[in-house]
């Protein structure tokens, strides 16, 4: 991790106070954790990572915001973490001989004096304020974005859950339906034998009064015609026993003898009618 080891010696020992030089220590990365044993490395005031191998700075080097002397002359550096915005105590910084950015090298310039230093380290933390405040909104950006795709996924949930709880309803309702239609065909079917019977008796009770309806005019027919008959029996048996009774030797029967009263009576009492008496009269005449 580090070879600082091999030709600084130890950590401790290169630690002067709040200063600390690892320069020329063929460093390939800042010894992190190594440092972190230090409880004052947050006091540091001066850091020397000159003429070493670093290809980054560590992504918390911001932590040391009491920093105020940085030289990172000569190292393998491309960019600065977006944490060294926060080195707010920075007053002189040396970036030359790194294979910087080109937006980055061109904020920092030169540090050939110590008035080009102290405007390299100006620039570049005005630089990286500009980086951590773009970033930070990017940041922003992908959370609302994030935060709009899972307001999204959640409204296309609920809007399915609504939708799937919809067809569940749906198809109860069907269900209950169909259920109500089986039982309502299964109490006509219980109810049709019963009620055919009586179809049935009625329908023969009205096709017999109604036979008995057409036949009746004849019936009533037939039945005039025999009184009418029995009748003209009568008439004829009384004419017949009233002749043998006017003209036979039976006239002096007792029976023969009361039926010409009555028939000599009945004569009487015609011609005693006055219409009856002139029509008696006029039948002579003509």
């Amino acid at each position: 991790m580090t070879k600082a080891g091999n030709k600084g010696g130890n950590l401790r020992e290169k630690l002067d106070g709040n200063e600390l030089d690892l320069s020329l220590s063929d460093l390939n990365e800042v010894p992190v954790k190594e440092l972190s044993d230090f409880c004052g490395l947050i006091h540091l005031v001066k850091l020397d990572l000159s003429k070493n191998k670093l290809q980054q700075l560590p992504a918390d080097f911001g932590r040391l915001v009491n920093l105020q002397h940085l030289d990172l002359l000569k190292n393998r550096l491309v960019t600065l973490p977006v944490s060294f915005a926060q080195l707010k105590s920075l007053k002189w910084l040396d970036l030359k001989d790194n294979p910087l950015d080109p937006v980055l090298a061109k904020v920092a310039g030169d540090c050939l004096d110590e008035k080009q230093c102290k405007q390299c380290a100006n620039k570049v933390l005005q630089h990286m304020k500009v980086v951590q405040a773009d970033q930070e909104r990017e940041r922003q950006r992908r959370q609302e974005v994030e935060r709009e795709a899972e307001k999204k996924r959640e409204a296309k949930q609920r809007a399915k859950e609504a939708q799937e709880r919809e067809v569940r309803k749906r198809e109860k309702a069907e269900e209950k339906e169909r259920r109500r239609k089986e039982y309502d065909a299964l109490k006509a079917s219980k109810r049709e034998p019963e009620k055919k019977p009586k179809k049935e008796t009625n329908q023969a009770s009205k096709s017999k009064s109604g036979s008995r309806s057409r036949k009746q005019p004849p019936r009533k027919h037939t039945r005039s015609w025999v009184v009418l008959k029995l009748l003209l029996l009568l008439l004829l048996c009384v004419a017949g026993g009233l002749v043998v009774c006017r003209v036979t030797e039976l006239q002096q029967q007792p029976l023969c003898t009361s039926v010409n009263t009555i028939y000599d009576n009945a004569m009487r009492g015609l011609r005693s009618h006055h219409i009856l008496q002139w029509v008696l009269q006029t039948d002579p005449q003509q």
